[in-house]
């Protein structure tokens, strides 16, 4: 399998909580379909405290793995939301 891409896409998107609507992080996003997984080097000001835990109501909303050999998190289906 192919690696993500080195050059990361311009477009950011904010990533917050379904749950209690608190800022997560802000993604540097390629593509126009859903968020399904995060890709570490891609994240550009991470707001949680602890990985894949909302920092407000502690809610996991995603978990941590490896994605074609790079440190990803796996979103949980529901558990976030992009603008």
């Amino acid at each position: 399998m192919a690696k993500p891409n080195k050059k990361a896409p311009s477009s950011s998107v904010d990533i917050y909580c379904s749950q209690c609507k608190t800022q997560l992080y802000k993604y540097r996003k390629g593509g126009k379909g859903a968020l399904v997984k995060c890709f570490k080097e891609r994240i550009t000001k991470d707001f949680t405290s602890t990985a894949c835990t909302c920092p407000n109501c502690h809610a996991t909303f995603a978990r941590e793995t490896l994605i074609r050999g790079t440190p990803a998190f796996k979103i949980i289906n529901g558990k976030v939301f992009s603008k």
